[in-house]
C-alpha cells in the first residue's frame, strides 16, 4: 500500500491541524533494562489517548468530501477506534453510533459518550459487534466506518512519518516492533517505511490469546482464531482483514506473539522507566522488544505506544503484579 508525495502531505495537514507531532525518546532507564537503546514514539500523547485518531481525522476530511449530505456513521470497536470515530465525526457535525461487545472497557465507553456517540452492546467479542454494526447500517442507511480503510491507514502513516524522518539516513532502528489489532497500524508502519525510504526491520507483534494473524501469516492465507486476552483488548482480532494480511505476508520480517503477563511488565516497565500509562496493546511492542532482545543484541529498537486509555482499575492490578 503506497501513497504519493500529495496525498502523505494532505494527510499532514488534516492531522496536524488538530495535533502536533507526538513525541519519542530513547529512555535511558530502558535502555539499561534492555541493553539497547528503545525509541519511544508517544502516540499516547493524541487527543484521544491513541494512534487511531490519526485515521479517523483523514477518513471523515475524505467522506465529507465524497458524502457531503451524510447524516450518520456507525462503526464497531473494542474503544480507540471508536474514540477516533466520535471525535472526528463530532467535528464534521455527524451523530456516531458505536458498537462495543459486552464487558467492554468501562473508560473507553465513557470517552466515547463524552463525544457525543451512541453506543450499543452487541456480542462476546469485536467480530460480533462488527457484524451487528453492519447489520445495522443496511438497515438504518448509516455510513459502516471500517476498522481498516487505505484512508485510515493514510492517516496512521503519519506517525510512522514522523518517526522514520527524525532520524538520519541509516540511523534508524535496526528493528521497529508494532502492535498488529485488524492491520491499520502495521499497514501504515510498512507505508511510512517505504515513503521514508528507511530500512528498519518491520516485526509484527500479535497475542498469544489472540493469533489469528500468526497462524494467517504463517498460512499465507486468513485462519480465524479464538480471542481469550484480559488485557489486549486492541489486539483481540478474531478473524484477520485479508487485504491487511497482504501487506503484512510482504512486509514483515516476522510475527511475534506476546502474553498477557509479559505484556503486563511491558506496562509496569513503561511506567517506571517512562511514567507513562500504556494500555495492554499500547505496551505489546515493548513486550516484544523485551522478548526478543537476545535477537536484536545492542541494536537500537523502534516501539510505538499505540494507546494509553487502560481503565483504573485494570492498571492498578498490573501495577500490583496482577494481570
Amino acid at each position: 500500500m503506497n501513497f504519493t508525495r500529495a496525498e502523505v502531505e494532505s494527510a499532514q495537514a488534516t492531522v496536524h491541524a488538530v495535533m502536533p507531532p507526538t513525541p519519542q525518546y530513547a529512555w535511558p532507564l530502558l535502555r539499561e533494562r534492555l541493553g539497547m537503546p528503545v525509541w519511544v514514539k508517544h502516540e499516547n500523547h493524541t487527543p484521544a489517548g491513541a494512534f487511531k485518531l490519526r485515521g479517523g481525522l483523514t477518513y471523515f476530511e475524505s467522506l465529507a468530501r465524497r458524502e457531503p449530505k451524510l447524516r450518520g456513521v456507525i462503526s464497531a470497536t473494542r474503544g480507540n477506534h471508536g474514540q477516533s470515530v466520535g471525535f472526528s465525526a463530532r467535528k464534521h457535525g455527524l451523530q456516531a453510533t458505536i458498537v462495543v461487545p459486552h464487558g467492554n472497557s468501562v473508560e473507553k465507553n465513557a470517552a466515547m459518550r463524552a463525544l457525543g456517540a451512541e453506543l450499543l452492546e452487541h456480542g462476546d467479542d469485536f467480530q460480533a459487534a462488527r457484524e451487528h454494526a453492519i447489520a445495522l447500517a443496511g438497515r438504518q442507511g448509516l455510513h459502516m466506518v471500517p476498522s481498516f480503510d487505505r484512508d485510515l491507514v493514510r492517516g496512521v502513516m503519519t506517525y510512522w512519518v514522523e518517526f522514520f524522518q527524525s532520524f538520519a539516513p541509516g540511523e534508524e532502528p535496526g528493528v521497529v516492533y508494532v502492535p498488529i489489532g485488524q492491520g491499520s497500524g502495521f499497514c501504515a508502519a510498512a507505508a511510512g517505511r517505504a515513503y521514508t525510504g528507511a530500512r528498519s526491520k518491520l516485526v509484527g507483534v500479535v497475542s498469544a490469546h489472540a493469533t489469528t494473524y500468526l497462524d494467517s501469516f504463517r498460512a499465507k492465507r486468513v485462519v480465524e482464531a479464538p480471542v481469550t486476552t484480559q488485557l489486549a483488548d486492541g489486539m483481540a482480532c478474531r478473524i484477520a482483514d485479508a487485504e491487511a494480511l497482504e501487506v503484512v505476508l510482504r512486509e514483515a520480517d516476522d510475527v511475534v506473539t506476546v502474553t498477557d503477563d509479559e505484556v503486563a511488565a511491558a506496562m509496569r516497565l513503561l511506567f517506571a522507566a517512562t511514567h507513562n500509562v500504556a494500555e495492554g496493546a499500547g505496551a505489546a511492542a515493548l513486550a516484544a522488544a523485551i522478548q526478543q532482545r537476545g535477537r536484536t543484541k545492542s541494536q537500537a529498537v523502534g516501539v510505538p505506544i499505540t494507546g494509553g486509555n487502560v481503565d483504573t482499575e485494570v492498571f492498578a492490578r498490573v501495577l500490583a503484579n496482577g494481570t
